[in-house]
């Protein structure tokens, strides 16, 4: 494929107008006075949003090289974005005027080199004169928590209300997930300890038939990053638990073929108080999700990479829930 090729000022020409078209779309959404963008997908309702980063990865320009200037501020938008979490506006505004500076200063002979240097050491200077201004917000403060996350929620009072709500009630270590809800109104839910979306393997292994649940307390937990298929590799940590009277949770990829089959043998004869569930998640979420509940339950995860057999794994391995 043939290549377009362009040099000195009319290369930097075309980049300075890819991100000039870029950045004047994004900072209009900037700050708590910011304007909305509408944004056409393709396919489905237009979009509305305020957030910049989301307005900056929508844009492609058909000039190829104005379009490079685009690629080079959408990936420091996102670099802040992904640092920050926020301000990726604001990173659009200023990679547009130090370009746009850096050109004139470039035009009129100077070394690109040095002017390079002296924009690192201004920032250097910004950054350290920003984190002696910066005022550190503790957990228990609700006012300024509030305060921060209605700014964060472009100045919503209600927003910032029901954030403040929330951290107060988990507190600084704890998790906040924000779902899409089906009504109108914003509600908070707390949850102890944790949940996730994966219901018991097998009706058998029903604890409340009315309400068809599957209840336990104080149960050990088997942390498996695997599937689980043969019975062979359970049975050693079944008679374990057997002996020792507790109940045991199963949390693995998958459990199929006779290894379930087994489990739910000695479930309906009695012998043992189980469940079996698959594991939350997919590929690398999966396991960082699995390290969790090993952390919350005081248990191991078993990591295939870690090359531990399931034959071998002794209670003291369990967490406990």
């Amino acid at each position: 494929m043939a290549k377009l090729i362009s040099f000195d000022e009319e290369a930097r020409k075309s980049l300075l107008e890819g991100v000039s078209k870029l950045s004047r779309a994004v900072k209009s959404t900037l700050g708590p006075r910011g304007r909305n963008a509408v944004l056409d997908k393709g396919w489905g309702a237009p979009k509305v949003t305020k957030d910049g980063v989301t307005v900056a990865q929508d844009i492609d320009l058909e000039d190829k090289f104005e379009n490079m200037g685009v690629q080079l501020v959408k990936e420091a938008a996102s670099k802040t974005s992904d640092v920050a979490g926020d301000g990726t506006t604001t990173a659009t505004v200023l990679a547009e005027a130090i370009y746009r500076d850096g050109l004139r200063y470039v035009a009129s002979g100077c070394d690109p080199m040095a002017l390079s240097r002296g924009v690192q050491k201004a920032v250097d200077a910004v950054v350290a004169e920003l984190k002696k201004l910066a005022k550190p917000v503790k957990a228990d403060d609700r006012k300024a928590i509030e305060t921060v996350a209605s700014i964060a929620g472009n100045n919503d009072k209600e927003v910032g209300k029901i954030l403040a709500d929330a951290l107060m009630k988990v507190g600084k270590d704890g998790v906040i997930t924000v779902e899409e809800g089906r009504q109108v109104s914003t509600e908070v839910e707390l949850v102890e300890g944790m949940q996730f979306e994966r219901g018991y393997l097998s009706p058998h292994f029903v604890t409340d038939v009315d309400n068809q649940v599957a209840e336990f307390d104080n149960c050990r937990i088997l942390i498996y990053e695997e599937k689980i298929s043969s019975a062979k590799q359970l049975v050693p940590l079944l008679e374990k638990t057997s002996k020792a009277g507790v109940t045991l949770l199963i949390i693995a990829e998958d459990i199929e073929g006779e290894a379930l089959a087994t489990l739910v043998v000695n479930k309906m004869r009695g012998i043992l108080k189980i469940c079996a569930v698959k594991a939350p998640g997919y590929g690398d979420r999966r396991k960082a999700m699995l390290e969790d509940i090993a952390v919350l339950t005081g248990g191991k995860a078993i990591f295939k990479d870690l090359g531990v057999k399931l034959e071998n794994v002794e209670l003291s391995d369990l967490g406990v829930a």
